[in-house]
């Protein structure tokens, strides 16, 4: 089997997504457990790969945004293990100033764009962006995220019109993972290959197996080239799978335990390990390090978050309102 690309990618995907899964099961360990974290929470576990592979398909100038599962892809972009726990934990150290909490991560240093709590909402929000980076003359690409249940929004369908007729440059990344919520992509729709609800605005479209980085990687890279080469919008639709439910108190009673075990078969962590085995790119001790550097790490940042203080009483207002004469009323 060859290696389509170099030992330091396959390392860096590897550490990536390894990092991805660890913070995100010690962060339902804290909210579960330990009580560390409150209200909504919804895991990136089982989806790793879109990450890693949108990462290495793009430049750190590019800008992204997503939803409300967003833990993975500001990690991914640059947000510190440290910054993104205490934001769970909503402390004042954390990439929102702990107002955001897990659904609302934002960190503009790192062109990640959020984090929206409204299902759909970013994919309007994010061809702004697009039509800012145009305005500028840069030669940036955003890249939008979403599920297959915002797919189903009106706003959808304005965007990709307006995108297709500005020629915005932006990649949109549906991380299909089959169920919206509780509802199946069947139930919602009779379009169930979503890739092809671009075809109507004659907008590139495509599907790709997103349980395995290095086709991640490839499809969104010809994407991001078309965009940034002034080609136009792309719509890929990214089959995954969440092995968590919905969000942190999800039964999950819409889908069987051995629906679950088949789709973890094909873990895209355990897919990328045997692939570096299995070509001699490393031991499974060079793995073992690996995961112990990241459990590490992941540790340090459950320190950080606790021993941080939570925003001030006077900080309320702040990135609130800009209005000088509006004042909170105590009485």
């Amino acid at each position: 089997m060859a290696n389509n690309f170099s030992k330091e990618t396959y390392f860096y995907w590897y550490e990536l997504m390894t990092l991805i899964r660890q913070f995100e099961l010690k962060a339902e360990e804290e909210y579960k457990m330990k009580g560390n974290i409150r209200g909504f929470f919804h895991a990136y576990i089982g989806q790793e790969a879109i990450a890693a592979g949108c990462m290495t398909a793009t430049v750190p100038s590019d800008l992204f945004i997503t939803g409300y599962r967003d833990h993975g892809l500001a990690l991914a972009k640059g947000t510190t293990p440290n910054e993104c726990m205490a934001e769970l934990y909503g402390k004042k150290t954390g990439c929102a100033s702990g107002k955001g909490g897990s659904m609302h991560f934002f960190d503009v240093k790192n062109n990640f764009f959020g984090g929206h709590g409204i299902v759909g909402a970013q994919i309007g929000v994010g061809t702004g962006l697009a039509f800012a980076e145009k305005y500028k003359n840069t030669d940036n690409v955003v890249l939008c995220f979403f599920g297959d249940g915002a797919a189903r929004q009106g706003m959808l369908h304005e965007t990709f019109n307006l995108a297709m007729l500005w020629n915005l440059p932006i990649v949109f990344l549906c991380e299909n993972n089959f169920y919206a919520m509780g509802t199946s992509v069947a139930r919602s729709s009779n379009v169930t290959e979503i890739h092809k609800l671009g075809e109507a605005y004659e907008m590139p479209s495509d599907k790709v197996d997103a349980m395995d980085v290095e086709k991640v990687h490839t499809e969104v890279s010809r994407a991001v080239k078309r965009a940034r080469t002034n080609g136009g919008p792309t719509l890929l639709e990214l089959k995954t799978y969440r092995y968590k439910g919905h969000s942190i108190s999800d039964p999950q009673k819409y889908r069987t335990k051995a629906e679950v075990e088949e789709y973890k078969s094909h873990d895209p962590i355990t897919q990328l390990e045997r692939k570096m085995l299995s070509t001699n790119m490393c031991t499974q001790e060079d793995l073992d390090s690996i995961a112990s550097k990241v459990d590490n790490i992941v540790q340090e940042a459950v320190k950080f978050a606790d021993e941080s203080p939570f925003p001030p009483d006077d900080d309320l207002l702040t990135h609130v309102s800009t209005d000088p004469h509006y004042q909170f009323i105590t009485d």
